[in-house]
């Protein structure tokens, strides 16, 4: 199974809590009724393990993709874009890595 690991934090004067509760409300729900979708979780970062509050990412997303090509037709899709275009207003710096299980 793929995941693709999303690391970014929000824009200068973007409020973390109406950032959450578009992930929550719009975010969420869309990406994980995308075909070839089976899972996707949004974290807030609180930490590094040993104390330290500091963290080079605020979020970091979880996108369980079984089928690949079917999740990039999906994607691809206007209302999938409008969600991302969404998605951009609020997050800078976002990467994308495309990752896969060693077990």
């Amino acid at each position: 199974m793929t995941t693709i690991v999303v690391l970014f934090n929000l824009k200068d004067g973007v409020d973390h809590n109406e950032y959450e509760q578009w992930a929550r409300n719009v975010d969420i729900p869309s990406v994980r009724r995308l075909e070839g979708c089976s899972g996707f979780e949004v974290l807030r970062s609180e930490g590094l393990l040993g104390g330290s509050t500091e963290t080079p990412y605020a979020y970091v997303e979880l996108i369980r993709v079984d089928e690949m090509t079917d999740f990039t037709t999906a994607v691809s899709a206007p209302a999938a874009q409008e969600v991302a275009a969404q998605f951009r207003e609020f997050a800078e710096g976002a990467i994308f890595m495309v990752t896969e299980s060693i077990e």
